[in-house]
């Protein structure tokens, strides 16, 4: 099995995991959005997933998220790390689209 394919199946036990403690209630939802802190770049930041969509398809794809006053910016895909949902992301790209840090 690749390491691609090993991460594949850890990210579905883990997520398994999340959703069986809520699976008295899933069949209820028509969308179930997974929450996720990451680290990068020296901060903690978040990710947002849509793991269940119960009319149509769903855009499949992890992406940072922030609220401030200003409201909810929500940024490009991850896809240069591996292992966000699972709770143990790797950094694997070149300088990734990460959100702009808000000026302190």
């Amino acid at each position: 099995m690749t390491q691609a394919a090993q991460e594949l199946a850890i990210a579905r036990q883990m997520l398994h995991r999340v959703l069986a403690g809520t699976a008295g209630v899933t069949y209820l939802a028509d969308t179930v959005v997974l929450l996720r802190y990451f680290e990068a770049r020296g901060r903690g930041r978040r990710a947002i997933s849509v793991i269940k969509k119960r009319a149509g398809p769903h855009e499949d794809t992890i992406r940072e998220y922030r609220i401030n006053d200003k409201g909810i910016a929500v940024g490009p895909p991850l896809d240069e790390f591996q292992g966000v949902l699972r709770g143990v992301p790797v950094y694997i790209g070149q300088g990734g689209p990460l959100l702009k840090d808000d000026p302190a």
